[in-house]
């Protein structure tokens, strides 16, 4: 057993923090928003703290799952003078690999360890416990956390130095908005053509087509139903990093700014809180072919 303070409980965060105590970990939680941090003791028990100074105290681990880089480097300026000797702070908000490199320093300067470790998954795999998670940071500091981590990540992969966790994201995010697009082009296709979707997702959901967004989303997406947790406002934060880290680098990245360009519109249209698949409404209906 581990003694574990879990910091931000969102979607994402909230179950994280669940599955640690239901595995045996002493957790204490801590949330911006007072209420939430509320909510989730009366779920699992006690364990709430309004103070998060308070929440990390004496903490072997100290789990992150914030916003973005400006509110890592607000937590870990708070909590940095309360950490234990020794503590390994676990950062799985998505922000960008300078951030992470940063904190890493900032931590690893005053004897503690640091993992950057985004997940992917959705709110279905934080709820379920099987997220993915990139790493990145020293290997041993990952071999310590990692049976931690196994309290609700089913594939947890070390990747390199830190910096590595969040590279690994921007390219799970640069696959997502291109599945998307793809998977918006063949169903509004389909429909053009009067094919049904469920027979549709049965005819080629087995086949090289397949995929995560495929299997969970064409049939919402059909529906025109896009209230599935994962906000564009929180994929345009994503794909900003990417792009701008693929602006560093040189690297050409068309499909993924397209499709920013395109949820940059659904935001204006009301849809900001609308999932990742609402990409499809940038592309018009059009009525079934008489052909």
């Amino acid at each position: 057993m581990a003694s574990c303070a879990f910091l931000g409980l969102g979607v994402m965060g909230f179950p994280m923090a669940g599955h640690l105590r239901a595995n045996g970990h002493d957790v204490r939680v801590w949330n911006r928003t007072a209420t939430r941090s509320k909510a989730w003791a009366a779920e699992h028990g006690e364990g709430a703290f309004e103070s998060v100074t308070d929440a990390v105290s004496g903490a072997d681990f100290v789990m992150l799952c914030v916003g973005a880089d400006k509110d890592v480097y607000a937590v870990i300026d708070q909590i940095t003078p309360s950490l234990k000797s020794g503590a390994i702070v676990i950062d799985h908000t998505t922000a960008s690999p300078d951030c992470a490199r940063t904190v890493a320093i900032t931590l690893t300067d005053r004897g503690f360890e640091f993992l950057d470790a985004p997940i992917s998954g959705g709110q279905s795999g934080a709820e379920a416990g099987t997220l993915s998670v990139m790493c990145g940071g020293e290997a041993a500091t990952f071999a310590e956390a990692l049976p931690v981590m196994q309290s609700y990540g089913r594939t947890i992969t070390h990747l390199g130095p830190s910096g590595a966790g969040q590279t690994a994201k921007c390219v799970n995010q640069i696959c997502i908005a291109g599945a998307l697009q793809g998977l918006s082009e063949g169903l509004r296709f389909a429909q053009a053509a009067g094919l049904d979707a469920e027979t549709l997702l049965a005819a080629i959901g087995g086949g090289a087509a397949q995929s995560w967004q495929m299997d969970n989303r064409l049939l919402t997406m059909a529906k025109d139903e896009f209230d599935f947790g994962f906000a564009i406002d929180w994929m345009r934060k994503d794909l900003g990093i990417a792009m701008d880290e693929a602006a560093r680098m040189g690297v050409g990245l068309p499909i993924t700014e397209q499709v920013d360009d395109a949820y940059e519109k659904i935001q204006a249209q009301g849809g900001a809180r609308q999932d990742t698949s609402a990409l499809i409404r940038s592309l018009p209906k059009v009525s079934k072919s008489s052909g």
